[in-house]
């Protein structure tokens, strides 16, 4: 006899695995440049750009300042044209920026530019997936789905570790940092097939069962449903909620220790173990692989929580409270890289620090990306994620900042730079946390969009 979940069909889980290939897809090609780094800031008399870390910065806090600014007008746009279209025409923008890139030469200011332009399509790949999971998946299920898209950011940053690096090795600097950016930007495309091939929203997808299509609105009211893809929203209304500020707040605190470690983790390695760019491959590889697995673990607790009556809301806030102490252990980060103390242990203990750290935080998004299904109807997600999206990047643009700065100033002694670091980034997510319960401390569900 066939049990439940087969009569009632799976094909929401293939949707969710195209939002997992698209968004590794968006992280390898914004993860390119961090592998680059190391050839960027070699002087130029030795074949490289004669960039300085502060230079760097600039670059990465360019790319977030207009992700940041793009991706409050990407989540009505999104909510406006509905996400088929919407995410498709966001991975065509950053695929060819993504490739154009490859002509910008050494100039610094020519590749912010391109780099500027290649931010305005990444910044549609969170308001468009998390739309799509709120279309596709009744809310107890949703943390799970938002986990499962959600870690493509540590897939596509694991791709970029083991590919670049061979990019450079194979081709060479001045060849490989080039076909780096074109190679990564054309994958894009092959996924736009299988995209138009097999989505629609639910109620235009003939794929989708009729028992499933009524499993995943089980928990909506009727117009919610026939409104589901395309829906004006006052969007100026939503920052008078305070659930817009609550999810706008743990986005800012807690988005640029993410940031950081994406393109500030092999730099680290080089810097604090003496590693070179091709050996910083698989312990880069092995932190991004644990952070899948903080991701679904993440993910699954709030489930597992609400399969055993606990209210959603709460299981999602308890969930991220218990999150929120695991990244404090990166505090340790620069005890246990001390090689004076661990010898050749030292860049393993220190590896696994910041495993467990990234981890928590991939555990901690995806739950904090569900708080806004939780808490508002479907036509406002695409606009809420993008005010969110804004205030993150608005956070990493900061920590970028604060990076290439520290790193300036303490050029003799990097390991201070990064002891500061670590300390910034251990905190966010308590302070996150405190503000999101103090904002919002009971459910409390939008009705009046």
């Amino acid at each position: 006899m066939e049990n439940a979940k087969t009569r009632i069909g799976n094909y929401r889980w293939v949707i969710i695995t195209l939002l997992l290939f698209s968004t590794t897809i968006n992280y390898m090609d914004r993860q390119v440049i961090s592998y680059l780094k190391p050839f960027f800031c070699t002087a130029i008399d030795q074949g490289g750009f004669g960039w300085t870390n502060a230079d760097f910065s600039y670059l990465t806090s360019f790319f977030l300042g207009v992700y940041a600014l793009v991706s409050i007008y990407v989540g009505w746009f999104i909510d406006k044209i509905g996400t088929k279209l919407g995410l498709a025409i966001a991975l065509i923008v950053w695929s060819v920026f993504g490739m154009v890139n490859a002509l910008a030469g050494g100039t610094l200011s020519m590749n912010i530019f391109i780099r500027s332009l290649f931010a305005v399509g990444e910044a549609g790949v969170f308001p468009a997936s998390q739309k799509t999971v709120t279309e596709w998946f009744p809310k107890k299920e949703r943390a799970l789905a938002t986990s499962i898209f959600n870690s493509g950011t540590s897939m596509g940053a694991m791709a970029a570790a083991l590919f670049v690096p061979w990019c450079l090795l194979y081709f060479g600097n001045a060849t490989g940092w080039k076909m780096a950016f074109l190679i990564t930007g054309a994958v894009g495309f092959l996924w736009l097939i299988f995209w138009f091939w097999l989505y629609n929203p639910p109620t235009k997808q003939v794929r989708l069962s009729k028992p499933e299509f009524d499993y995943i609105h089980s928990d909506d009211v009727a117009e919610e449903i026939q409104t589901e893809d395309k829906a004006k929203v006052p969007w100026m209304k939503l920052f008078k909620y305070r659930q817009t500020w609550s999810f706008t707040i743990g986005k800012f605190m807690t988005d640029g220790v993410w940031w950081f470690y994406l393109f500030w983790l092999p730099d680290y390695l080089i810097k604090q173990f003496g590693m070179t760019t091709h050996q910083v491959r698989w312990p880069t590889f092995i932190v991004y692989g644990m952070a899948i697995l903080g991701s679904i673990t993440g993910g699954s607790i709030p489930l597992f929580l609400i399969n055993r009556g606990m209210p959603v809301y709460k299981a999602r806030m308890r969930t991220m409270l218990i999150i929120a102490f695991f990244p404090t252990i990166v505090l340790t980060a620069q005890y246990f890289g001390d090689t004076a103390r661990f010898g050749t242990a030292a860049m393993y203990l220190a590896v696994t620090v910041i495993c467990i750290a990234a981890a928590a935080h991939q555990a901690w998004s995806a739950n904090l990306f569900t708080t806004v299904s939780d808490m508002f109807p479907k036509k406002a997600i695409g606009s809420i994620t993008g005010i969110g999206t804004m205030a993150g990047g608005i956070g990493g643009i900061i920590i970028q900042l604060i990076s290439g700065r520290l790193n300036d100033v303490f050029k003799a002694t990097p390991k201070t730079a990064y002891l500061i670091m670590f300390m910034i980034c251990a905190l966010g997510y308590l302070i996150a946390w405190t503000l999101i319960k103090t904002l919002v401390p009971r459910h409390k569900p939008i009705t009046d969009l």
